[in-house]
């Protein structure tokens, strides 16, 4: 181990440290047994496909020191390991750093010493460094909130259904759309239709041309990571829209991740090319796991979040909901990140009843919080606000004031919730009227959709 590369001493000889490029084979053989969906014993070689590209392959956001691991230096075997990807997500087109902890495991003998809290330490003071205003990480039921985090945006949902309702071509009917895989020549195109659609989103995830290039190019194919990404065009050759599924197949259904239309082009006329499409695709392409046999395509599945253009056309066919699970959020600093998107806010207060407020808003999180000063319509100030230094003084003076328990602010922060959900959920989540029409005003409630840099 390089000096530099040691960043602590845990005791019990375990050292947490950087990675280096002579842990590549160890460090996707540890993910690949401890995020194995069948056991330790049966690597998933998805994930370690996915570890080796990280550590190994140009990645427009990501270095191989970006992963941390813990050692035992009595048998030199990594029994934890986590990582953090750096990327760019939009906030009602205000652009933001964020941090993403990844492939976060730990070998079950060595669980329950805190060497998970240990790694989120380092990456959340290298999400500091880099200057990521909020961190995000997908995971098991609880166990980041340990660690401020708040599940706090939708992941995933959709709707999904039998192959079998696919509609059929009318005899003697031929395709008005043909799908074809995209090439680099198509990157131009497919950025310009996801620019459109991530605007019926509150936050996204940016791809520059880089990013975009990566994801098309850069992936080995048999990566947990790695989509297909297909073209739709007319008869005729002109593009009208993508589509994007996982290079392997998930036991008996295919999923769409991706697809969008480009603007003026019809979901109705589209959208049974595409299902008539991944129907076919779906039974072609191979298993993710075949630890339980190669089962047949049964199911087709939407996985485009629970909101989309595409779902009432589908809906007869699609019938099944899936509900959404959560994105975790963090965000160490509130002021900080309000104060980033003030744009954001002036907006909302200009389209609102509250056009022109003058006065201030306390956010009271009851353990801290944040004041927001307002001068006709204009946010000219937002600074944090202890309980202990001015709340109670400014409720029984009357100024405006919300009051939100632990992380629930996050809830209305990123339109996960509305304040008046919130408040039938929360009984010391609540506040004066005026309170209430400005948070209402300012974070109202909207979808967002996440597909993150991994």
């Amino acid at each position: 181990m390089a000096d530099n590369t040691l960043f602590r001493d845990l005791g019990d000889g375990l050292v947490l440290r950087q990675a280096t490029a002579a842990d590549v084979e160890a460090v996707a053989s540890f993910n690949a047994c401890v995020h194995s969906d069948v056991g330790w014993d049966k690597p998933d070689v998805h994930v370690a496909a996915w570890v080796r590209d990280l550590m190994t392959q140009p990645h427009p956001t990501f270095k191989v020191g970006d992963f941390l691991v813990v050692e035992d230096t009595a048998n030199g075997a990594i029994v934890s390991s986590t990582n953090l990807i750096s990327q760019t997500w939009s906030y009602g087109g205000i652009e933001l750093g964020v941090g993403r902890p990844e492939l976060v495991g730990t070998h079950p003998d060595y669980r329950r010493r805190g060497l998970v809290r240990a790694q989120f330490e380092v990456l959340h003071q290298w999400s500091a460094e880099r200057d990521h205003q909020l961190q995000a990480i997908t995971g098991i039921p609880w166990y980041y909130r340990q660690f401020g985090y708040e599940m706090t945006m939708n992941l995933h949902g959709g709707l999904r259904g039998p192959v079998s309702s696919v509609p059929a071509l009318k005899d003697g009917q031929e395709e008005a759309y043909r799908i074809r895989r995209a090439a680099a020549g198509d990157l131009a195109f497919i950025r310009q239709v996801d620019g459109y659609a991530q605007q019926r989103y509150l936050v996204h995830c940016v791809r520059d041309e880089i990013l975009w290039r990566y994801e098309l190019e850069g992936r080995s194919p048999e990566s947990a990571g790695a989509l297909r990404f297909e073209v739709i065009e007319t008869a005729a050759g002109e593009p009208v829209g993508f589509i994007a599924y996982m290079a392997t197949r998930w036991a008996n259904g295919v999923y769409l991740r991706q697809y969008e239309l480009a603007p003026g082009v019809s979901w109705w006329a589209v959208t049974p090319a595409v299902l008539r499409h991944v129907k076919k695709a779906g039974a072609e392409i191979p298993l993710y796991m075949e630890e339980n046999g190669s089962p047949p395509l049964e199911l087709i599945g939407l996985s485009l979040g629970p909101e989309h253009p595409v779902y009432p056309i589908v809906a007869d066919w699609l019938p099944w909901v899936s509900h959404p699970y959560a994105w975790y959020i963090r965000v160490p600093d509130v002021p900080g990140f309000l104060t980033t998107i003030v744009p954001v806010l002036e907006r909302r207060l200009a389209d609102s009843v509250l056009v022109g407020h003058t006065g201030s808003l306390g956010l009271d999180f009851y353990r801290g919080g944040a004041r927001v000063m307002f001068e006709g319509g204009r946010i000219v100030d937002i600074v944090p606000w202890p309980w202990d230094q001015g709340g109670d003084s400014d409720r029984r003076a009357g100024g405006a004031f919300a009051r939100f328990p632990d992380l629930t602010f996050l809830h209305v922060l990123f339109g996960y919730r509305s304040f008046a959900e919130l408040e039938r959920a929360y009984a010391d989540c609540g506040g004066n009227l005026e309170g209430r029409l400005l948070v209402s005003v300012l974070f109202p409630k909207q979808d967002s959709a996440i597909w993150p840099v991994s």
